[in-house]
């Protein structure tokens, strides 16, 4: 036997780079790789529970959509009305039916797009479209604050609601509704103050330079059977620097620091025994640049000891009751030294218009070493801050774990104009 290796020639180097060429291009468009074909039209393998012809979808009812074939499957569906609010659902582990999971809203157009695939793995899609109807029953609104701007990084965000909502499981349908996104990202939540009344904020102060979007997906969705969502105004915000002032009473100090460093050390007076000022941490409310303050207002009779009538300047609010950081020349002789006010916090003219200017709404004011009370957390301004992050996520209606706690629970505040 002839065991000599036979070599072919090789005809010609064309031909050779010809079938490479060809097997190539077989390899990239098999007819035999159903999972390289065009998706073919799935209109016929599909099921849905939707309207036919222009008969409208009840929202209170979920959607389902399934397949006829017995060897096939959904692996995708894409469910969106007309403002790109994504419609959540949840497909079976056979892939036989998928069935959303949140509200659909009244009054909507939504978009359906389903991805199946064949006994063979072959790739098919279907797209189904249809209207919920119209609701004509009461319309809940909501108001989202404060209005647009730069604040500081202590700034809640408020929600006002038009109706009252009690029931847990009506709240926790708007809460998911009501979105807020910062950048940077942080970690936050939702507080219902009251039936009507929602506030927001981080677990931490929120970032310096950070911006904030908030927005409601409220608009058709059901929250009771007599009331349903509307649309609501989006609300952008930015925060500026990081701007702290701490008082201790007890030194008769403020201490101003920008983004963790000092800038200022200021001599005060504070609330005098009778008149305390309240510890705790506030939220800068507005900016008066003149405020008349009479004691009148607050029960002390005209012509006592503590009779007071005064033009105040540079007044830094913190709460709604009166408690202000503002100009005291008459006590000039008393900062930094003793506690002389009716509960605010007093420094002399230059620095109070100093720090009148240096700060902002939402910037953070925290009084220490006062014999005063604590500062309540909502019934007098924003007192947010002084909830534990634990104590504040109770106030979700998303939590399971305890009721929140009420704001007309917490004690009263002393409701005086101070000085």
């Amino acid at each position: 036997m002839d065991h000599t290796l036979r070599i072919r020639p090789l005809v010609s180097g064309t031909l050779l780079v010809a079938t490479l060429i060809a097997a190539a291009t077989a390899c990239g468009a098999s007819d035999e790789n159903p999972l390289a074909a065009k998706p073919y039209d799935a209109g016929d393998e599909i099921t849905s529970n939707l309207p036919e012809g222009d008969k409208k979808a009840d929202s209170d009812r979920p959607i389902e959509v399934g397949v006829k074939d017995d060897d096939g499957r959904i692996t995708d569906v894409t469910a969106t009305d007309a403002t790109g609010r994504r419609l959540a659902g949840e497909l079976d582990a056979d892939g036989k039916r998928w069935r959303s999971t949140s509200p659909l809203a009244a009054g909507h157009r939504y978009t359906v797009r389903v991805s199946v695939e064949d006994g063979d793995g072959a790739p098919g899609s279907h797209t189904l479209s249809f209207e919920t109807g119209a609701t004509k029953k009461k319309t809940l609104k909501v108001a989202f604050g404060p209005k647009a701007g730069t604040y500081g990084v202590g700034q809640p965000i408020t929600a006002e609601l038009s109706a009252p909502v009690k029931d847990k499981a009506a709240r926790a349908v708007v809460e998911r509704a009501l979105s807020v996104r910062s950048t940077p990202a942080v970690t936050g939540s939702w507080y219902w103050v009251d039936d009507k009344t929602l506030h927001y904020r981080p677990k931490e102060y929120w970032p310096a330079r950070a911006r904030i979007d908030v927005s409601s997906g409220l608009a058709g969705i059901k929250v009771t059977d007599s009331l349903y969502g509307a649309p609501a105004k989006a609300l952008k915000l930015t925060t500026g620097d990081r701007v702290e002032a701490v008082t201790d009473a007890a030194a008769h100090t403020m201490t101003v620091k920008r983004d963790g460093k000092v800038i200022n050390t200021i001599p005060v007076t504070t609330g005098k025994p009778g008149f305390a000022t309240r510890n705790g941490v506030k939220v800068v409310l507005s900016k008066e640049y003149s405020v008349r303050m009479r004691g009148e207002t607050i029960g002390i009779a005209a012509g006592s000891d503590d009779s007071y009538d005064l033009q105040v300047y540079y007044a830094t609010r913190v709460t709604w009751s009166g408690e202000y950081v503002h100009a005291a020349p008459w006590s000039t002789g008393s900062q930094g030294y003793a506690n002389v006010s009716h509960g605010c916090t007093g420094m002399t003219t230059g620095l109070a218009e100093w720090f009148f200017n240096t700060v902002r709404e939402g910037d953070l004011i925290t009084v220490v070493g006062s014999q005063g009370e604590m500062m309540t957390p909502f019934d007098n301004g924003y007192g947010d801050w002084n909830l534990s992050w634990d104590k504040w996520q109770k106030g979700s209606a998303l939590r399971n774990d305890a009721e929140p706690e009420r704001a007309d629970t917490v004690q009263a505040a002393r409701l005086r104009p101070q000085i």
